[in-house]
């Protein structure tokens, strides 16, 4: 495996703070800060919302009392149980939000900027900083393909930094674990939770077998992929002899790369990611693509103004 750069003098200043050992406290305040400045600074202050609104979400049915609007009548509870009931409302802007934070073994891995696991710590900052305040919650699902930490929704900074934390310190899979995004996808989905954002963070590597449940989980929420590459996961450079390995099967190959092999090795590689577009395209998620040797939040900027002119009706 390829190791990321840890090189402090020769980092840009958009790079991913690292996020590991004895510099793991100030990487954390230093990604806040950059979350804070940059996020509403390229926004403009705007709240993302990251789901189109304004509206309301339907809530508990409970009987009719004199002085409710007859507007929010629920003739189907009405009718079922012949006492009329008035269906109650919550107010879109309590959203809650669940990231599913894949840590498998996959992304303990880097070649550029930083390690992928450090940028899905990254998207969850993000993501905790753009849907945070107003009374909305965060929960999350981490994984590292060995222990599964499910931590629940709740509201607050206090909770949001504790969260982030949680996923900046979730330990390494031992070699040979192998993830399973499909898994994952599915504990979102059961129990049925209310109706708000989903955000899956992965490199999104292997099959492609977590595309029925992400669907399934579409009825409910509204989607977001966040794709974490590398550039050693889609171009193999030319250097000769050179051993792969295969960090969760813990396999090991040592291979030639000749131009044809480099050739075949893109191409796949292109055919796959061609495959992650499409099956969160049909899940009806949006999809946010973060490289290690690309300035992430101008990538996260670009996303979300694409997708504020599309509910608007303008050009992306």
């Amino acid at each position: 495996m390829f190791a990321a750069k840890d090189d402090s003098a020769d980092r840009p200043s958009w790079a991913p703070p690292v996020l590991r050992g004895d510099r793991l406290e100030a990487g954390l305040r230093t990604l806040e800060l950059d979350v804070k400045r940059r996020l509403d600074g390229l926004l403009q202050g705007n709240h993302l919302g990251l789901v189109p609104g304004p509206g309301s979400e339907p809530g508990e049915a409970r009987p009719y009392q004199p002085g409710d609007d007859v507007r929010r009548m629920d003739w189907a509870v009405t009718a079922r149980t012949t006492t009329a009931h008035i269906r109650e409302t919550v107010a879109d802007r309590e959203l809650e939000t669940w990231v599913v934070a894949d840590l498998s073994a996959s992304l303990d891995f880097g070649t550029a900027l930083c390690e992928k696991r450090d940028l899905v710590v990254c998207a969850v900052a993000a993501v905790a900083h753009l849907t945070g305040g107003g009374g909305n919650r965060l929960g999350a699902i981490i994984t590292n393909g060995a222990e599964t930490v499910r931590i629940p929704a709740r509201g607050g900074s206090a909770h949001a930094r504790g969260l982030i934390r949680r996923v900046a310190t979730m330990p390494r899979a031992t070699e040979g674990t192998r993830g399973d995004l499909a898994s994952l996808v599915e504990k979102l989905r059961r129990p049925p939770r209310r109706r708000g954002l989903a955000v899956v963070v992965s490199d999104f590597l292997g099959d492609m077998s977590w595309q029925r449940p992400l669907k399934a989980l579409s009825a409910r929420h509204d989607l977001l992929g966040v794709e974490v590459l590398d550039p050693r996961d889609v171009d193999l450079p030319e250097v000769g002899t050179v051993v792969l390995a295969d960090p969760e099967s813990g396999r090991q190959r040592e291979v030639h790369a000749s131009p044809l092999l480099r050739k075949e090795f893109g191409a796949a590689a292109l055919q796959h990611r061609e495959q992650v577009a499409l099956g969160l395209r049909r899940a009806g998620a949006g999809h946010l693509v973060l490289r290690t040797d690309s300035d992430w939040i101008a990538d996260t900027v670009r996303f979300v103004v694409s997708r504020k002119r599309g509910w608007s009706g303008g050009t992306t």
